[in-house]
Parts: C-alpha cells; structure tokens; sequence
C-alpha cells in the first residue's frame, strides 16, 4: 500500500507539471497567431488607397550659378593654384526659383569670398568636396534667408 500512495502521489505531482506545460505551449501559439497577424496587417496588405490619397509631390526645382573661377590660398612662394567651379541651387518648388533669383549676386559674392579662402589640402577626397558643399549650403541659405536651398549641387570641379 506505501507503494500505491507513493504512485498516485508522484502521478499526481507530474498532472499539474503536465498541465502548466501544455497552457505554456498554447500561450506561445496564440501570441505567435497574433503576432503574425499584426505583422501580416502592418506590412503585408497593400494599401493602394493610402498611396493615392497622398498630396503630389513637387518637383524640384534649380538655379544656375555663373561658373566661377578663383585662385586658391596657399604659402608664399607656392605654386598659385585654381579652383573652377560650376554650381546648380536645388530648391523644394519652382515658385522658390523666383525669390531667390534676385539675391544672386549676394550669392555668387559669398561663394567668390569663401572660395578663395580654401588651401588645396580643403579639397582633397571626397570627404574635402562633402564638407565645402554643406558649408555651401549653409552660406547661402544664410543670404537668402527667409528662403531655403535643399543642396549645392556641383556640375564641374577643378583644381589646377
């Protein structure tokens, strides 16, 4: 008889092992099929409605500043060297366009007085061209302000 109740006590203990076991498997199924379901909802339907209620984007617009040709600073008895640029303004909208075309010569005079300021070692790489066109960027929108430029585009750099 000890050994039946020893039996029945340890079937017993393993039943509620058993049963927590199973609720757990079947909580992680259902958080799973929710999961899925909020992810197949979120990123998975189309929603062609929404991309055709959407405003129309604009268009871009740019300005062309005179091509520019300036000699760089360096150490007395160096070799003058030379900066040709040519310069395109990119602005949100055409009407922008009109609003900043009367203050090109503050800009073409701002980009003439940085420009000869620069050594030849502020252009090498890539890197030396990113930062000369965000300080750019900044000065003209400096000038034209309450107007913006999104970006200084370059069409042509040389440094002879």
């Amino acid at each position: 008889m000890a050994g039946k109740e020893t039996d029945d006590g340890a079937g017993s203990a393993d039943a509620p092992k058993k049963g927590k076991l199973k609720l757990i498997i079947i909580a992680a199924v259902a958080l799973l099929a929710i999961g899925g379901g909020g992810g197949w909802f979120m990123f998975m339907r189309h929603p062609a409605k929404e991309v055709h209620a959407a405003a129309p984007v604009a268009k871009p617009a740019f300005i062309d500043v005179p091509e520019m040709m300036v000699n760089l600073s360096g150490q007395p008895g160096e070799r003058v060297q030379y900066l040709k640029v040519k310069v395109v303004l990119e602005v949100k909208e055409a009407p922008v366009v009109a609003l900043i075309t009367p203050s090109m010569p503050r800009v073409t005079d701002i980009f003439q007085t940085y420009l000869r300021e620069l050594r030849p070692a502020d252009l090498n790489g890539s890197a030396g061209l990113f930062r000369l066109k965000e300080e750019l960027t900044r000065r003209v929108n400096v000038a034209i302000a309450p107007n913006q430029v999104n970006a200084v585009l370059f069409k042509e750099v040389v440094i002879q």
